[in-house]
């Protein structure tokens, strides 16, 4: 179907690896891409702390961070950080893991042994490297606790690839500047969010991240199926959304009409 040439388009969801290997064999062919992403969330010093600590917590942990746009990577302001941190981390620590049918689990399993098994190694190379595991970080079957690190690097796999776990980090800045060079470096840029009361650092981040979309005083862990929702870098290309998705789906084109009167006799035509 890919290189068959009665399909005009492909539109594909999943993997980094899957899809622009898809791509690589279109030809011709229109392609969207809606593939993974590391998200970042950047908490300046004048954030709703408590709302930060909260959506951040529901953004990194839902559906046991298995979704591509879940918060994974949280830089915070310095002058917060401790503060901030205790907070995401009294909201965390009452999430509880278990059975998914259960009405008070928050987190369930993973999707198979094997994932639960890649995002336990995850941790455990990022903590060798000098991560520091604030909680969580076990493995039980295909279980995997709601985890908080910090003290990570750009070139853990936690920071740099895409965990898709119950996995966050947490990192200290400077200045905005520092923390927006800081989420731009990855290869994914699906979309971003920004806790701030400052409408000018909104625009700042819009200007700078190199994401798809910037959500401000929000995770960007939201979305809503009319938003023309997509990525750049390894994170995709073209848009979902209603009006995005058929604009990508479909061809412009355009009729010219010249309607000037001839100038010479003409014959009526019956």
């Amino acid at each position: 179907m890919v290189v068959d040439p009665r399909f005009k388009l492909l539109s594909f969801t999943g993997s980094v690896t899957v899809g622009w290997m898809l791509k690589a064999k279109c030809g011709k062919k229109k392609v969207t891409l809606e593939l993974g992403g590391n998200a970042g969330v950047v908490i300046e010093s004048d954030a709703d702390i408590e709302l930060a600590a909260q959506r951040c917590a529901a953004g990194g942990f839902g559906y046991a961070g298995q979704t591509c746009i879940s918060v994974q990577r949280i830089f915070v302001h310095h002058s917060i950080a401790d503060l901030f941190t205790t907070k995401l981390l009294m909201q965390v620590a009452r999430l509880k893991t278990g059975d998914p049918t259960d009405e008070t689990t928050s987190i369930g399993p993973l999707i198979d042994h094997a994932a639960a098994e890649r995002v336990e190694g995850w941790i455990g190379e990022a903590v060798a490297d000098g991560a520091r595991v604030l909680l969580g970080g076990r493995r039980t079957g295909s279980l995997v606790e709601a985890t908080v690190l910090s003290n990570v690097n750009p070139e853990m796999k936690v920071s740099c690839r895409e965990v898709f776990g119950p996995v966050v980090t947490v990192t200290p800045y400077r200045q905005l500047s520092d923390a927006v060079a800081l989420l731009n470096q990855s290869d994914f840029g699906l979309q971003a969010g920004i806790f701030t009361q400052d409408i000018n650092k909104i625009f700042y981040a819009f200007r700078h991240l190199e994401v798809g979309a910037v959500v401000a005083n929000e995770i960007p862990t939201f979305r809503a199926d009319h938003m023309p929702y997509g990525g750049v870098k390894d994170s995709g290309l073209g848009r979902e959304g209603v009006r995005a998705a058929i604009e990508d789906m479909t061809e412009p084109r355009m009729l010219i009409m010249n309607l000037k009167e001839p100038s010479g006799p003409t014959e009526k035509v019956s």
